[in-house]
């Protein structure tokens, strides 16, 4: 491959990685990955820990 094509690659992959740590979170009380986002009571977004059940906003 041409060294511009592998180049682009990296780019891209860099991005990605960024973009996944940036966009990834966390719970705050057992540090799982597996949140869900849902509308609040009065409308604002509340995050849910699938895996232990704690919730926060």
């Amino acid at each position: 491959m041409p060294a511009s094509i592998l180049e682009e690659g990296g780019h891209l992959l860099g991005a990605a990685l960024i973009r996944d740590t940036t966009t990834r979170l966390d719970c705050p009380s057992c540090g799982s990955a597996h949140v869900a986002q849902v509308l609040g009571d009065s409308g604002g977004i509340t995050y849910v820990c699938t895996a232990c059940g704690h919730c926060w906003s």
